[in-house]
């Protein structure tokens, strides 16, 4: 597959554009408990600056290549790559077009 179905890229759970990454699009679902998935397909290259969350994240590439910035690393994920972001921890990344990314956070993004 090089996209989600149709029925995961609603309108009613896309990401509003000023809470993502330029050339990102993003959808989001928030369980009773206020913890989130959300999805992520980047149009082309770019940067997600740095940020920090109150709560723990957990990411996984599903195609292309994303390259995280975390405590003075570069870390290059592939297909099939995860990662376990600690709550507090500054991070960045850089994304190649195409890559498409599933998150988990341990609580709801602002």
């Amino acid at each position: 597959m090089n996209n989600f179905p149709p029925f995961m890229m609603t309108q009613a759970n896309a990401v509003p554009s000023q809470s993502q990454s330029v050339g990102v699009k993003g959808w989001i679902y928030t369980g009773n408990d206020e913890k989130q998935t959300a999805y992520w397909v980047c149009e082309k290259d770019g940067v997600s600056k740095e940020h920090i969350h109150d709560f723990e994240e957990y990411f996984m590439v599903i195609d292309g290549e994303y390259v995280l910035e975390i405590v003075g690393e570069s870390i290059t994920l592939h297909k099939g790559d995860e990662y376990h972001i600690r709550a507090g921890i500054p991070h960045a990344g850089k994304f190649k077009a195409g890559t498409r990314t599933f998150h988990c956070f341990g609580g709801k993004r602002g």
